[in-house]
């Protein structure tokens, strides 16, 4: 099922996180007619760079990777219809920058997303937040999809600021903003790494490596009864691929749309279905979908 919203916004810590994680659900709801936004809380400085001729970008040079990725992204929501916003974004550099993968000295520089200030982190997104008047918030779980430190500040901003305006909108006598989080059930997890093994000699003759059958997931991989929110459209999965083509310091992506991969060049599956599930805010217990 889907949730039926006017506008929704998505929250994500870095460029082609929106496509990577919410793909399918930002372009099925640009195809229903909902307004869909998309905030970005940083412009992943720290990423790698998967061109040869972009490698001059890599991280260390100050922002000329940010730089890079902001116009990458504004072309990605683009081509999916969604709006994009930058959060605390002034004259094209973000507020906050990327703060590498955990154990990364990235993180400990001052404007670091993960060290940010929660009061001005929060309220940060609640200015957007305002602004766009969202009827959902999207996110990541509270394990930050695979743990990366941004993703989990970013689901902790998201919520904080989610509980902040909803008790403005309380108190206004105005109908609360849901949040709901993105995860996988696991039947679809296994589903999608068995289609990589099926595929092998095709993604290894691309020089990927195939994941092995008794690798771990992320921590977003959930049992099946955790996601009652499923949107599975293969239409809103191609235009999702095609978007994610115009990221392409970070991304590569088949022919077919069917797989991609990142600089680490392990195959992986765009599948055409996504899970989600509404949490309360306050506790962040799951909400029944009905």
């Amino acid at each position: 099922m889907t949730v039926a919203a006017g506008t929704v916004l998505l929250v994500h810590a870095h460029p082609d996180d929106e496509l990577l994680s919410t793909g399918v659900r930002l372009c099925h709801d640009v195809a229903a007619g909902r307004d869909v936004h998309v905030l970005t809380c940083t412009l992943g400085d720290e990423g790698e760079v998967i061109p040869p001729g972009l490698a001059h970008l890599v991280a260390g040079r100050e922002g000329a990777l940010a730089s890079h990725r902001l116009g990458e992204l504004r072309a990605a929501l683009a081509a999916a219809g969604a709006t994009s916003h930058v959060l605390a974004e002034a004259d094209g550099r973000a507020r906050w920058r990327d703060s590498g993968m955990a154990g990364s000295a990235a993180a400990d520089h001052p404007d670091a997303w993960v060290g940010s200030d929660d009061d001005e982190a929060v309220d940060a997104v609640r200015e957007v937040l305002a602004r766009v008047a969202p009827d959902v918030v999207v996110t990541y779980d509270a394990g930050g999809g695979y743990q990366h430190p941004d993703h989990v500040r970013t689901h902790a901003v998201t919520r904080a600021a989610v509980i902040a305006e909803n008790a403005e909108l309380a108190a206004d006598g105005r109908a609360p903003i849901r949040l709901e989080i993105a995860l996988t059930p696991a039947s679809w997890a296994r589903e999608d790494r068995a289609w990589v093994r099926e595929h092998a000699e095709q993604l290894e003759a691309l020089g990927w490596r195939i994941p092995a059958e008794d690798e771990g997931y992320p921590v977003s991989v959930v049992d099946d009864a955790l996601v009652p929110i499923r949107v599975v459209d293969p239409a809103a999965a191609r235009s999702r691929a095609e978007a994610l083509r115009h990221h392409r310091t970070q991304v590569i992506v088949t022919a077919d749309g069917q797989a991609h991969a990142l600089s680490n060049l392990v195959a992986a599956r765009l599948p055409d279905r996504e899970g989600y599930a509404e949490i309360d805010p306050v506790t962040g217990e799951h909400r029944s979908a009905g």
